[in-house]
């Protein structure tokens, strides 16, 4: 890639950057191919990155601007009128990459979802410098607001969205959502050793070698896409999901290493299943539909049946910095699935939740999620 195309990226907020990589992809051989495969892409996103750390530094004069007395050490943050702190900082560093996008974003957040312009900067800040523990430990307020858009924006395609909202927890990767995920669902008795779930193959690792585990003891059944079809899945391996022993239906789409997100013929086919069988748990791992046209994930369709996992890591370059979410909508079935337990098994769930919440019986599956990616502890 040419250093005249880098610098035209640097000035698209991360919503452009798909297109234009497409167009510089279709309309030149002398580019190099922009590589989102397994492992480290073959680049990195410099805009976000560079507001960033413009951020971080507004965030560091915040902090020593009001603890006094020792050399090298800071305070925390003010939240009274520091966005107005902020955009001093902006009008001061104008110049610097990073800081347009900054007061762009800020804007945008501001004026589209009228959010407070103090707690939004605050919250930045206090999560930047990482002085305090996150609250609420599920995701910071203003983040969830702004990946649950993102995640809308990107995953329903032409879909209208479900009524209601998807809660996210912000998690360290797409493989942190995967352990997390098993362990909760084992933990609370929706999936037990011996069970029956179903893989979408092929499939990239650790779908393959988790199930297997001691620690889980599934049975496995894939359900194979046909490379004669473009890797859609034929009628004749869905009807594998009719069967009630089948608890769980695993897959990764848009597909790895097949590349090639299902239609939305095969999404609806799964998705009447999962009407028909509210028991059916679907996880749908879709880290890399952002880069597919009109992408729509699982999770637009059923709801109340899908775990959606989501990465930043390869669309955005940021392998190593470990960013997902795992989102679960508001009205969903597994919550039921657990009222629905029987009382020996929900008394003995209340005892594991009994240390965090007055009535531990009534703790939502995505905050079960949370609890149990740290042990409950």
């Amino acid at each position: 890639m040419k250093r005249t195309d880098e610098k035209r990226l640097e000035t698209l907020s991360p919503f452009e950057v798909k297109n234009t990589l497409i167009d510089l992809a279709q309309h030149s051989h002398e580019k190099t191919m922009i590589n989102a495969g397994r492992g480290n892409p073959n680049w990195v996103a410099t805009a976000p990155r560079e507001a960033f750390f413009q951020l971080g530094m507004f965030a560091l004069e915040e902090s020593k601007s009001n603890f006094s007395g020792y050399e090298g050490f800071g305070g925390m943050g003010v939240q009274q009128d520091i966005s107005l702190r902020f955009l001093q900082f902006c009008e001061k560093y104008e110049d610097q990459e990073g800081v347009q996008f900054l007061i762009e974003a800020f804007q945008f957040i501001t004026d589209q979802y009228q959010v407070d312009g103090d707690a939004l900067i605050y919250e930045w800040v206090e999560g930047i410098l990482g002085n305090n523990y996150p609250v609420p430990d599920r995701m910071l307020k203003y983040s969830e607001l702004i990946a649950r858009k993102y995640i809308e924006q990107e995953m329903a395609g032409s879909q209208p969205l479900p009524a209601g909202k998807f809660d996210l927890f912000a998690v360290e990767g797409g493989t942190a959502a995967m352990v997390y995920i098993f362990n909760t669902l084992k933990s609370n008795r929706l999936l037990n050793p011996g069970d029956t779930i179903a893989i979408g193959a092929p499939i990239f690792t650790p779908y393959i070698e988790m199930p297997e585990l001691e620690d889980y003891a599934f049975n496995k059944v894939e359900i194979m896409a046909d490379e004669a079809s473009a890797w859609q899945i034929p009628d004749s391996e869905l009807e594998k999901l009719n069967d009630p022993s089948v608890k769980a239906f695993f897959l990764v789409n848009p597909s790895n290493p097949a590349s090639v997100r299902l239609s939305d013929e095969t999404l609806y086919k799964i998705a009447e299943v999962a009407n028909r069988r509210p028991d059916l748990i679907l996880l749908t791992d879709d880290v890399y539909g952002t880069f597919a046209d009109n992408f729509t994930s699982l999770a637009m369709l059923a709801p109340k049946n899908t775990i959606l996992v989501y990465s930043y890591s390869k669309y955005f370059g940021a392998t190593g910095w470990r960013l997902g979410v795992i989102g679960v909508h508001e009205d969903n079935n597994f919550d039921r699935m657990i009222r629905d337990l029987p009382e020996d098994t929900r008394s003995t769930l209340s005892q594991r939740y009994q240390g965090i919440a007055l009535e531990p019986s009534k703790i939502k599956f995505i905050d079960r999620l949370v609890a149990d990616s740290r042990a409950v502890a």
